[in-house]
């Protein structure tokens, strides 16, 4: 039986595959290219170890980010222009809603500095994938679905989207084997100026962003989703409850903020 024959065969016997069957191939340990020998590459690669997911609310400007220059960390979106205040860039960055990728393309494209850049399948038409970049198999369900959101073990096969990137990180560091994630940076607070454009679910700035670490990082022009936060409290939860399952944790170590869902622990306790 040859390698076609074989793949073929694999396709057939798959069961609830995913939306795209080269990454199910993938799954099952056929791979068709590059893309999914890296990710597989990274399973459990940091096993036992700790990370910190960035996030991108104003408490970011209240702690000491030059503590995480040694430390395995997430940055998303835009975090690249608060460089100056962290003194790095992040281990490893992730891009998943397209107006962000579709209002900073030049720049994401241009950016090259973390160790690996992930983004959805469904960005290539404004994202170009480089030697860093891993092309992963969002599953875009946001459908109420009963037990909202899915979470995924195995980057191979899918990753599900939770209203926030966050959740998406969570489940890279799920799948890189981190036992411990920290979160910093996560306000969980946003506030929508009187003077946005609001166009059913989509708003465009007019004015300086009060939401992020730094005014134009949403400012004028910028376009961006209304914020489910009650949504993004439904991920975390499924995030808490699969890491705690498995004798891991995510920990909330941001400066103020409303996000309760996880334990909080002081910042600057975790560098002692």
């Amino acid at each position: 039986m040859n390698f076609l024959q074989k793949v073929a065969k694999k396709i057939k016997t798959i069961k609830g595959r995913a939306a795209n069957p080269r990454y199910t191939l993938a799954a099952n340990g056929i791979f068709i290219n590059e893309n999914e020998r890296k990710i597989a590459n990274l399973h459990n690669i940091h096993a036992g170890k700790r990370a910190f997911i960035i996030g991108n609310g104003p408490s970011l400007n209240k702690v000491d980010l030059t503590l995480l220059k040694n430390e395995y960390t997430f940055g998303v979106n835009a975090i690249y222009t608060n460089y100056e205040k962290m003194g790095f860039y992040p281990t490893y960055y992730v891009v998943e809603d397209y107006l962000v990728a579709e209002d900073r393309a030049n720049e994401i494209n241009a950016y090259h500095e973390s160790k690996a850049k992930f983004f959805g399948n469904y960005l290539r038409y404004c994202l170009v994938p480089d030697d860093t970049t891993l092309v992963l198999n969002f599953r875009l369900d946001y459908r109420e679905y009963e037990n909202f959101p899915n979470f995924s073990e195995n980057l191979l096969k899918e990753v599900w989207v939770g209203g926030t990137v966050s959740y998406v990180c969570m489940q890279i560091a799920y799948y890189m084997g981190f036992s411990e994630v920290y979160l910093v940076g996560f306000d969980h607070n946003y506030d929508i100026p009187k003077d946005a454009k609001i166009n059913k679910e989509i708003i465009t700035s007019t004015s300086h962003d009060v939401n992020h670490f730094n005014a134009a990082y949403f400012g004028e022009g910028k376009r961006w989703h209304d914020p489910r936060v009650d949504r993004m409290e439904q991920s975390y939860h499924r995030a808490k409850a699969v890491y705690e399952k498995n004798g891991r944790f995510i920990k909330n170590a941001t400066v103020g903020g409303k996000l309760e869902v996880f334990e909080r622990v002081q910042y600057e306790s975790l560098f002692v």
